[in-house]
């Protein structure tokens, strides 16, 4: 069970990431994440489960533009043309942080958690599962204006369902 994390998290959460957490032990599968609008909440609920140390690798936090860059060697230009919340960019975070990891399978989490700009969708989150031997999985989920908080959740959700897709 999740120690930390667990009361502030919703039940079927936390059982998801321990699902996630056993079908990688068991694949013996190392994970990454690479994170902007859920700022490590992902890489935080899978390491706060015990005895699944060994599958977790690492978490990148790319929450700005030169942060993305910087940590996953995105081309500055991608981020500029498509937009830091793009399928593009999240499909290149999760390039970057499989490259930059010992992990062999890696969701990243690109978003508008809101409230932000005019210009900016609220609850508008793209995600991309990729791993060493196969296509990149990408998502684009469009929650709505449900706050921060339950855009982030909802966010944690899709992830956990890429892992286990990606685990499958």
């Amino acid at each position: 069970m999740a120690e930390e994390l667990e009361p502030a998290l919703p039940r079927d959460v936390v059982l998801l990431a321990e699902k996630v957490l056993a079908r990688a032990k068991k694949r013996d599968v190392m994970l990454a994440t690479a994170e902007s609008c859920t700022g490590g909440l992902l890489a935080a609920l899978l390491t706060d489960v015990p005895g699944y140390s060994h599958v977790f690798d690492r978490g990148f936090v790319s929450y700005s533009d030169d942060a993305k860059c910087d940590l996953l060697g995105i081309e500055r230009e991608m981020v500029d043309s498509c937009g830091a919340v793009s399928a593009k960019v999240a499909e290149a975070m999760a390039q970057g942080a499989l490259d930059r990891s010992a992990a062999s399978l890696v969701v990243s989490i690109t978003g508008f958690a809101g409230p932000g700009d005019d210009d900016d969708e609220e609850g508008l989150v793209h995600f991309a599962c990729a791993a060493e031997d196969r296509d990149t999985i990408q998502r684009e989920e469009h929650f709505g204006a449900i706050g921060r908080d339950g855009v982030r959740l909802a966010a944690l959700r899709v992830a956990l369902d890429l892992f286990k897709e990606g685990l499958a």
